[in-house]
């Protein structure tokens, strides 16, 4: 009987109902946190679309801002030299009225010995002789008189040469300012045209290398594909890209105008982490170093040396926010773009 007892009693187990709930509860957990990942690597994804979205335009309006100074810088030399052609017509307005005052002085004067001469007909005429003296200042007055008529014509004359002449230079002016107009607008059709070609040849280059980005009309390389880490040296790598950009460019170059004055513009970007070596004391001297080197690999390659220019941004003009890796990364890196003087 005891021992009958003993073997039913060990035949109920509860552990097995504890485990069940407790895999059912786990099981339970592992699915929320699986929806809570999901759902964070969704905003994630979204949030960094938005930044980069925004970034992208923030960079337009940028373009947009150096087209406007560029036209305004062009309008200002327009202005001054229009300025400068209506100083010369001031000049010459203020010589006209200078010889419309003197004309109307010697008119004056021509008239009042008119009426001298008038005067003294009149008081004249009542006598029957005039004497010696009377005789040499009537002949002296019609001396003084045709001498004044000669030179209110040649006065006349001068007067109407210079309106004309003030006409005439306006009128070149004006064709001047047109000519310019339509030459630039030649020029800014021409220079697009070959931005175009190049950018797009040079797109389907450098697609194959998905670390190669395109931001409006500009390349940006990362500087991990040029150079090393606090280096301004080119590695094989960038060097066999920047092969591909200076064939598309020399190709493209050839069929360029001489007197079409474009420029290949080399801009060297860093992040914020801050360098300060015996080379590189900051950010500007790393930058620009990285820019004047692909600017030496392209001449070496055959790309005018005048047709070039390098600049440092240091870190003051990021593409992307913060201080993660992605941003650090993304803001280190080399612009690329063909535009003009």
């Amino acid at each position: 009987m005891i021992g009958s007892k003993r073997r039913a009693r060990s035949t109920i187990n509860a552990w097995p109902g504890y485990v069940d709930a407790l895999s059912a509860l786990l099981m339970l957990i592992i699915f929320m946190l699986l929806i809570y990942v999901v759902s964070q690597l969704y905003l994630s994804q979204t949030l960094t679309e938005r930044n980069t979205e925004l970034a992208r335009l923030n960079e337009r309006l940028d373009e947009i801002s150096s087209l406007l100074g560029l036209e305004r810088n062009r309008a200002g030399v327009l202005e001054d030299q229009l300025s400068a052609s209506q100083d010369r017509n001031t000049q010459l307005q203020d010589r006209l009225n200078a010889t419309r005052n003197l004309l109307m002085q010697q008119t004056a004067e021509s008239e009042a010995q008119a009426e001298r001469l008038a005067r003294l007909d009149e008081s004249l005429s009542d006598k029957d002789e005039l004497t010696a003296s009377q005789e040499a200042l009537i002949l002296n007055l019609s001396n003084q008189i045709i001498s004044l008529q000669r030179q209110l014509q040649k006065i006349t004359a001068a007067l109407k040469l210079q309106e004309e002449e003030t006409a005439e230079r306006e009128s070149e002016l004006e064709d001047v300012s047109q000519r310019l107009n339509t030459l630039l607008a030649e020029r800014v059709n021409q220079l697009e045209q070959y931005q175009s070609e190049f950018f797009g040849r040079l797109r389907d280059i450098l697609a194959a290398n998905e670390n190669i980005r395109v931001v409006g009309d500009r390349f940006l390389l990362p500087s991990e594909l040029l150079f090393a880490s606090g280096s301004a040296e080119l590695g094989p790598e960038g060097q066999q890209e920047l092969d591909k950009l200076a064939a598309v460019l020399l190709d493209v170059a050839e069929s360029i105008p001489d007197d079409l004055d474009w420029i290949l513009r080399i801009d060297g970007h860093t992040d914020i982490i801050p360098i300060n070596t015996p080379q590189f004391p900051s950010n500007w001297e790393l930058s620009t170093a990285r820019a004047v080197a692909v600017v030496r690999y392209l001449a070496e390659q055959g790309v005018p040396d005048r047709r070039m220019v390098a600049a440092g941004f240091g870190q003051y003009f990021p593409v992307a926010e913060g201080t993660s890796p992605e941003a650090l990364q993304k803001n280190r890196r080399i612009e690329i773009k063909l535009t003009d003087r």
